[in-house]
């Protein structure tokens, strides 16, 4: 490749020139390529540890002149042949030129600059965004890692660091490469040479940890093997990147969908050394990530940038220090110091903003003012010009906003409008639709509704839950209402001490994030509803299960408002993220939102649960309460230690936690006591579930430790959070049908779950949200890797009854399967891997590949090798397996054609191969003549008689059956014992319609000629490479003349007497018919013989010389043993004859000629080689190993010419 020229003082320092001219220098690296002794070893490990290019570029042309000791490198190259093109073109095109110039400096001048023009045409014609952004440097090392690990161009490095890889107790000093899809390391030290490829699918385990043997080292765990790396000059950045790249991977085995870089990223002002556009795109993500999760925003909100400053706030009369975010549609703010202030804007309810007065108090201050009369004041802003500038283009952008946050109330109350469009305003129009604003609960919550007619409680517990309600009022009157409102530690304390009903729907929608949502969608539910009503689907099937079952003791759904009003919202959700669709518990939660909120609300709150709070908790994996599972483990651990030892030994934690998380306790705690905790959840997030759970294993850890299996200790946690009671409800209290059922004789006295939830915090409150997070990732590499064990485990116990294979061939080839669709997944294919992949099917048919996956897989494993004619054979094989027509073969289907090659007797195989020669399998494209093509669309005899044997075997079903009902009716006297026959009788019949009806080998269709022939073609090309070459060769021969002549006897059999009368005009005399049958066998082995001797002739088939030469005198023998096997002198004669002018005679024969599949095994049993060729059992470990070691089937391998790569492949 051509590079920008750079100055270089020692030519001869480690290269040697190979060729020069006046003007130029060819150069080779000192030791590479042949030889180069220890000079040449120690060459090699400098260029590894310094970062080298010349380790992958080891030729180098340089421009020198006569004048100057300074010389300029222009050209690299990988391989001989590059850097040859290279210099031929140097001595073609400027050579002649630059002899002219007086100056060396002119030359000089021009040959760079010509050279910097190539090199800037080829940068316009690429028109790549990464190739522009990335530097020269990190381009010269992503072109490295393909070198040397043989990766393709979809894959992209992120980063490389230098480091140590442990192999054993040795360090190997090189560089780690970490792409998108891959770690990979290289080291070359002395001679040693270390490559390792790792990918992120496969880690299990990635941990930083300092031990006395690996100082401060990354530990990178697989299912097979632990790698140490160390020696990072940033392990944390590292680390971080690490981690990012494994919880894609992860990501990818979930959604199957491959990683896209992020188009929309600003430009940077300068291209950053060293750090690619991808790298920037990560830390983007990680950035955008932890900001949408701090002030609980939408999956599609972007960080822009963040600043330092202070705020005002009139609430306290004090400036706070902070910093300052602003975002697409947000500007947020949140206090260094935890818990003092939060503040979130959104960019819809901004009505000014402007810069304020500095001073040296409040230097280069700016005022941003709302729609609802609320100032906000931010000071200390370092660059406040171009802070305004950015928050104004982000305005203009922002769509004028009808909503408002003037009257909160009034937009919680009537947010049912915004469910039906402007333009369906009449009643009549609204009426007609499934949601409307004419519903009741579509203006208000079912509690409101069922409390309406209530008389007014003056009772104490009333009194209570008024002053929390004007506790409330006061903190809205002093802090703000609505989005826009200060949340501090006030707000937290209220929160704990329990939400007003009346507030509760306001508020859980305000701190879930779930209001902004609603605001910028609106009328989309009530769409969504319209789309989602009357489909059916498997989740429609599974919420109408789940209706009646959701809080069936609470009176709100023991009509048909309630239970219509669940539908609609669950069906609304299932339709707008199909991945996810419904799952059990989503009923429980969903019901207790729609106690307090209205429809469209409960819907908003149900997303910001299953795709903001509660990520990947409900889909049909329920990964993400599995991951908190773990994280509930390992914080009971750290916390509990004793207890955990005891729990882990009874193993209960693993089966409590589950409905805890999954329902954050309203499934196992009385309704009015979990409500509680559902209000702390969406002010804290998770952890405060998590400290709930902590809290009640303490609380119980005495009697815990005390119990003796498993089953005692969940009975003791059940009976203690059944008496969990809230003493402060207004509302009767709801009976809980688990307390019901498992209150004893002395019920354990009462816990409040004020004091739960305040010993919660007293003893678990350092809990950190950001501890939490790193924690689930840990978890999330562990139970995804567990599933997908898991999944194989079923797969293989599955295919076990249904193939021969061992338990070891079928994981090692799920494992192979799995990785050909993985790497369509990030590597794309034909189509993508996110529509193959179908979770609701079981997974033996989940991951499924495209032809050209099938083609590498086939060649790589089965026994069959045909040369040239594999890929043929094994399109053939694939359109046979592919049932459903779908274009993709899944693993079940996979295994059965593979476990016939291998495992089935010499009939079965004999059997798929003649399949492969039939249609479906052989397709009209692959016909060798227009009138075999005609066959495939017109009437066949082969399908004919194979409908009619079809036919047959039905009519002798119905006798069969008559018979029996006759039978059945005369036994029977009595009309009782007449209907059970009948019943029976009927039950028989359908079972034996669902049995899966076994082929014989009497059930497949007969073969032409010209599909003969292509099977003798296929058997030619599998012995071409077998040791007893020769005796196949002998033995196929005479077997095909054998069947040739069968065909020809046969046809005369069926012609009757129509082609009876047609011989009679055309032939011989009748004293002559008997010695034209051979002949015509004979010009049909004539055929054959040069259909077989072409067949090493095809184009297809790549072959060196020798090779060719060994077929030549393989084909001559094959034709000299076919025509002593027919023993008939008359055999030239015909074959002269057809090749003088007949030629077509065997095509119009083929009509008429033709044998069975019993013709063709009886013909091959006489033939011991034959028998013995396809009775051998073969081996497909071997092949397998090579599979999984040979990269390079995924892999595109490296492009030098004369192999000087060849040993990075190992």
């Amino acid at each position: 490749m051509w590079i920008q020229p750079e100055e270089v003082l020692l030519a001869g320092a480690l290269w040697v020139s190979e060729r020069a001219n006046p003007f130029f220098i060819l150069q080779r690296r000192r030791g590479h390529g042949r030889g180069g002794g220890l000079s040449g070893l120690l060459v090699g490990t400098l260029d590894v540890v310094l970062d080298s290019s010349a380790r992958v570029a080891p030729y180098r042309i340089l421009l020198q002149t006569a004048d100057s000791q300074i010389y300029w490198n222009i050209a690299c190259g990988s391989s001989r042949k590059e850097i040859t093109e290279h210099w031929d073109w140097l001595e073609t095109n400027l050579l002649q030129t630059i002899s002219i110039f007086d100056s060396d400096e002119d030359v000089t001048t021009f040959v760079k600059g010509k050279i910097s023009g190539m090199i800037a045409e080829e940068n316009r014609l690429k028109q790549g965004d990464e190739q522009e952004e990335d530097c020269g440097k990190f381009r010269e090392a992503e072109l490295k890692m393909r070198r040397l690990f043989g990766m393709p161009e979809e894959e992209k490095l992120v980063n490389y660091y230098s480091c140590s890889y442990w192999k054993g107790r040795v360090p190997r000093q090189g560089w780690l490469y970490l792409s998108v899809n891959h770690l990979c390391f290289y080291s070359f030290l002395l001679g040693k040479e270390v490559t390792l490829v790792v990918q992120w699918t496969e880690v299990t385990q990635l941990e930083k940890n300092a031990t006395l043997l690996f100082p401060e080292s990354v530990r990178v765990s697989t299912r097979d093997t632990e790698h140490f790396f160390s020696m990072f000059l940033n392990i944390n950045d590292t680390f971080k990147l690490m981690e990012q790249l494994a919880n894609i991977a992860m990501r990818q085995i979930l959604d199957n969908e491959a990683f896209a870089a992020d188009r929309s990223l600003p430009k940077p002002c300068k291209t950053l050394k060293n750090v690619s556009a991808l790298k920037r795109d990560l830390d983007a993500r990680a950035k955008n990530e932890r900001y949408r999760t701090m002030f609980r925003l939408t999956q599609d909100e972007r960080l822009d940038g963040h600043t330092d400053c202070t705020l005002w706030t009139p609430f306290a009369k004090m400036h706070v220090v902070g910093q300052l975010f602003i975002s697409n549609n947000y500007i947020c703010f949140n206090s260094r110091e935890e818990d003092l202030c939060q503040l979130i804007i959104p960019l819809r309810e901004v009505s000014i903003v402007e810069k304020a007065d500095s001073s040296s108090v409040l230097p280069c201050p700016v005022s941003i003012s709302t729609k609802n009369k609320m100032n906000f004041l931010f000071a200390n802003l370092k660059d406040r010009d171009f802070l305004v500038q950015r928050i104004s283009d982000f305005l203009q952008r922002t769509p004028d906003s009808s909503w408002g946050d003037t009257s909160p109330l009034s937009l919680i109350g009537h947010s049912g409008s915004s469910g039906t469009p402007s333009s369906s305003t009449a009643e009549s129009v609204q009426r007609g639709r499934h949601y409307h604003t004419g519903l009741p609960t579509a203006s208000q919550g079912l509690l409101q509704l069922y409390h309406r007619d209530a008389p007014e409680d003056l009772g104490p517990k009333a009194m209570k839950e008024k002053m929390k309600e004007e506790a409330w009022n006061i903190h809205f009157s002093e802090f703000g209402r609505g989005v826009c409102m200060y949340r501090t530690s006030r707000t937290r304390e209220l929160v704990l001490n329990g939400i007003p009903e009346r507030l509760r729907g306001e508020l859980w929608l305000l701190f879930s994030g779930a209001q902004n949502e609603m605001a910028t969608h609106p009328g989309y539910y009530g769409d969504l509803v319209e789309q989602a009503m009357g489909l059916c689907s498997l989740a429609t099937e599974e919420i109408e299960r789940d209706l009646h079952r959701s809080m069936p003791e609470h009176r709100a759904f023991q009509n048909d408002m309630g239970i219509a009003a669940l539908r609609r919202v669950l069906t609304a959700y299932a339709h707008r993220n199909p991945g996810i669709g419904y799952c059990q518990a989503m009923n429980i939660v969903t019901s207790v939102l729609l106690l307090y909120c209205p429809e469209e609300e409960a819907f908003w709150l149900l997303v910001a649960l299953c795709e903001r709070m509660l990520p990947d908790y409900y889909n049909t994996r329920v990964v993400g309460a599995l991951v908190d599972q773990g994280v509930f483990e390992e914080l009971t651990r750290a916390f509990l230690p004793l207890l955990y030892e005891h729990m882990q030994e009874l193993g209960v934690i693993s089966t409590i936690s589950l409905s805890w998380f999954l329902t954050l306790f309203l499934s196992v705690m009385p309704f009015d006591s979990a409500v509680l905790l559902v209000d702390c959840f969406f002010y804290e997030g998770i952890k405060v579930i998590f400290q709930v759970a902590l809290a009640v294993l303490h609380d119980n850890m005495d009697v815990l430790l005390s119990c003796s299996d498993e089953g005692e200790a969940m009975t003791i946690l059940a009976r203690y959070l059944d008496n969990v009671v809230n003493k402060q409800t207004v509302a009767p209290p709801i009976p809980h049908l688990h307390a019901l059922l498992t209150s004893g004789d002395d019920p354990p006295p009462e816990i409040d779950i004020f004091d739960l939830i305040k010993s919660s915090y007293e003893k678990f409150g350092s809990l950190r949200s950001d501890v939490i997070e790193q924690m689930r990732f840990k978890q999330r590499l562990k139970v995804i890797q567990c599933l997908e064990d898991t999944a194989k485990r079923s797969v293989v116990r599955a295919m076990m009854t249904e193939s021969a294979f061992s338990i070891e061939e079928l994981e090692e080839l799920y494992c192979l399967f799995k990785s050909k669709h993985m790497t369509s997944c990030y590597w794309g294919s034909s189509s993508s891997a996110a529509e193959r992949h179908d979770p609701s099917l079981p997974y033996l048919e989940q991951y499924r590949i495209d032809p050209a996956q099938f083609t590498q897989l086939f060649t790589a494993l089965a026994p069959w090798v045909c040369g040239g004619h594999t890929h043929t054979l094994s399109a053939r094989l694939f359109r046979l397996l592919d049932q459903n027509q779908d274009g993709l073969v899944n693993f079940k289907e996979f295994i059965t054609g593979l476990s016939g090659m291998y495992h089935g007797d010499m009939t079965e195989k004999l059997k798929l191969l003649y399949k492969l020669h039939l249609p479906p399998a052989l397709c009209p494209e692959e016909a060798e003549s227009a009138l075999e093509a005609t066959h495939f669309f017109t009437e066949d005899v082969p399908r004919e008689s194979s409908f009619l044997s079809d036919l047959d075997i039905l009519g002798q079903q119905e006798v069969t059956s008559g018979e029996e009902g006759k039978d059945g009716g005369a036994d029977g006297e009595e009309k009782k014992e007449e209907k059970v026959k009948d019943y029976r009788y009927y039950l028989r019949m359908w079972a034996k319609e669902k049995e899966p009806k076994t082929e014989t080998i009497k059930d497949l269709p007969r073969m032409n000629q010209e599909q003969f022939i292509d099977l003798c073609k296929t058997l030619y090309n599998m012995f071409s490479e077998e040791p007893l070459e020769q005796q196949l060769y002998h033995s196929i021969a005479t077997v095909a003349s054998l069947l040739l002549r069968i065909g020809e006897v046969g046809k005369k059999f069926n012609n009757g007497s129509k082609k009876t009368d047609d011989a009679a005009a055309q032939a011989p005399p009748p004293d002559l018919q008997s010695e034209e049958g051979p002949g015509e066998g004979g010009s049909g082995e004539s055929q054959v013989c040069r259909a077989l001797a072409d067949a090493q002739l095809e184009p297809a088939a790549p072959q060196t010389s020798d090779e060719e030469t060994k077929d030549d005198t393989s084909v001559s023998s094959y034709s000299v043993v076919s025509s002593g096997s027919l023993q008939c002198e008359d055999i030239a004669d015909d074959t002269v004859l057809i090749s003088g002018g007949e030629q077509r005679q065997g095509s119009v024969l083929d009509v008429d000629w033709s044998i069975t599949f019993e013709q063709v095994l009886a013909s091959l049993l006489t033939e011991p080689p034959l028998v013995d060729y396809f009775e051998k059992k073969r081996d497909i470990h071997s092949k397998m190993a090579v599979c999984k070691a040979q990269r390079a089937v995924e892999r595109q391998t490296s492009s030098a010419s004369d192999h000087e790569l060849t040993q990075h492949s190992t």
